[in-house]
Order: C-alpha cells, then structure tokens, then sequence
C-alpha cells in the first residue's frame, strides 16, 4: 500500500491536544497512521500514513477535522537497518573497503 507523507502547521498545539485527538487517529477509518513527528515550539508536524491514494488520505483528514499543508506520496523509504543492509551489498562499499584494507596492509609493512 502507497505510503504518503503530510506536513501540517498548528501553531500552539500542544501534547495535552495531541493525546485528546489519539483514539480518532487510531480508528484509521480511511487511512492507516503510522508516524508523527512535532515540533511543539513551532508547530509543524508531520505524519506518515498508508492509503490506497491521495484521494483516500485526504478523506482520513477530513473525518479527523484536521488540516494539511501537504502531501507527498513516498516512492522509496529507508531506515537505518535497511541501510546498513545496503552498504553491505554495494559494490562501490566493498571495493573502498577492499582499498582500504590494502592501504593499511600496505602501511602497515
């Protein structure tokens, strides 16, 4: 399922309103949460959902009352595991590990 990206801004929200606003972000009637992300000093957050589409999304958004700035469909997600996972099967990663080893070796006669 797409995985979308929304920016919002809400200046003077606070924790107290986030947690109020918990069980109908749970409920994931028209799209899945996932993430949020806030900035409580100048309000911005954002939040990664799973919908079918924009479209669907944006419905989400409307039944919880909350407004978006943006949103951006993800075509390619990375953590820090998936990462490492990638340097360890990079061709480039292993040759500069390979010249390494060889210059340390080398230095090291």
């Amino acid at each position: 399922m797409p995985i979308f990206v929304t920016t919002h801004l809400a200046p003077g929200l606070s924790a107290d309103e986030v947690a109020a606003n918990a069980p109908s972000v749970a409920e994931s009637v028209h799209a899945r949460f996932r993430h949020l992300f806030v900035n409580m000093f100048t309000g911005q957050l954002f939040s990664v959902y799973e919908a079918e589409d924009e479209a669907t999304l944006e419905r989400e958004f409307e039944r919880l009352g909350f407004p978006y700035d943006q949103v951006t469909e993800v075509q390619f997600a990375l953590d820090a595991d998936g990462l490492a996972a990638l340097l360890a099967s990079s061709p480039a990663t292993a040759g500069a590990d390979a010249e390494t080893s060889t210059s340390r070796s080398a230095g090291q006669a």
